[in-house]
């Protein structure tokens, strides 16, 4: 196990920045530098919209009145060829997700999103998928149908949990972190910044995710998309240097676990994800849309990594003893 005590983290975290991200960068060095550089992962919202949940961070919950519209679930028919462009594209993950609380076997929507899997788990990429919460039955059918890793964020910390998500727990995330273990998928569970958390909230959240056991196989660092009718609207941006020092902290502490910027990198300048690959960030989201949120264009993506000349990875395969 990695546990990490609250002291040994926030010692890494305030660092003086550049002697952070020399850590950081040798760490990546030691267990990286082998191996091809920026995983490449395109996100599709296979059911957007209508959440019951009350994420204030999210447009898609149906307590808030954004410009989001709720849609029905995606067949395989309409997700392949979508998928298929995103392989022809570099994309080495697709990842999947639908705006629900959760899915059950009994739900006759899970058989659609089985098939969908299989037949997008045989285009030779690695499959994510992200539909809330889990049953110990749903998460072993999803890893026989063929998904190879589970999205399931805890967000920010147990203690500020409440003031984000009131219609579920912190402890049904980690509950469903559970069983997918437990069926043997890799577990992608990341957290979102700029939620008017404190330093010891983040501090607090990697803490948790030193406690999964596997360490999460990657971890997704987010920066808030304010998004209007959504009660954190208003919140401003993220300073950039907090990310940094999120993404190098991250790297230190998961050593082998890829760190994905994630949401909000429209927001970020070439020479700020420039320093989070620095620091040891190793996979995006590619592709123009998160779910509901812009992204970096795919050819503004590729001419980023060639300026700072990285390479996309080629297939990296899933490790699930980190």
């Amino acid at each position: 196990m990695n546990i990490r005590s609250l002291e040994d983290i926030k010692a890494i975290y305030q660092q003086p920045l550049f002697n952070l991200m020399k850590e950081a960068r040798e760490v990546y060095e030691s267990n990286w530098g082998e191996e091809p550089g920026i995983q490449l992962c395109t996100l599709l919202s296979i059911k957007t919209g209508g959440c019951s949940e009350d994420c204030s961070y999210c447009a898609q919950s149906s307590h808030y009145k954004t410009e989001v519209e709720s849609g029905k679930l995606m067949t395989a028919e309409e997700v392949l060829p979508i998928a298929q462009k995103a392989r022809e594209n570099g994309t080495t993950r697709f990842c999947m997700g639908a705006a629900w609380k959760g899915i059950k076997e009994s739900d006759s929507r899970f058989g659609t999103v089985l098939e969908t899997v299989r037949q997008v788990s045989q285009l030779g990429m690695e499959v994510c998928v992200t539909l809330g919460s889990l049953t110990e039955g749903a998460a072993q059918a999803l890893k026989a149908a063929g998904v190879t890793a589970y999205n399931h964020n805890l967000d920010t910390s147990p203690e500020h949990y409440a003031n984000i998500v009131t219609t579920h727990t912190f402890e049904d995330r980690v509950k469903t972190i559970q069983h997918v273990q437990k069926a043997g998928m890799a577990v992608c569970c990341g957290g979102i910044m700029g939620m008017g958390e404190t330093v010891q909230d983040r501090i607090r959240f990697l803490q948790v995710l030193t406690e999964l056991t596997p360490a999460p196989e990657s971890i997704p660092i987010n920066c808030l998309t304010a998004i209007p009718g959504t009660p954190l609207e208003n919140l401003p941006p993220l300073d950039v240097f907090e990310l940094v020092r999120m993404v190098a902290t991250t790297r230190i502490l998961f050593p082998r676990s890829k760190v994905r910027l994630s949401a909000g990198r429209t927001k970020l300048s070439k020479e700020g994800q420039a320093l989070c690959f620095f620091a040891g960030a190793n996979s995006i989201f590619y592709g123009d849309k998160l779910l509901t949120t812009d992204n970096p264009g795919v050819d503004e993506d590729k001419e980023l990594l060639e300026s700072l000349g990285l390479v996309s990875a080629t297939q990296i395969p899933v490790a699930l003893e980190v």
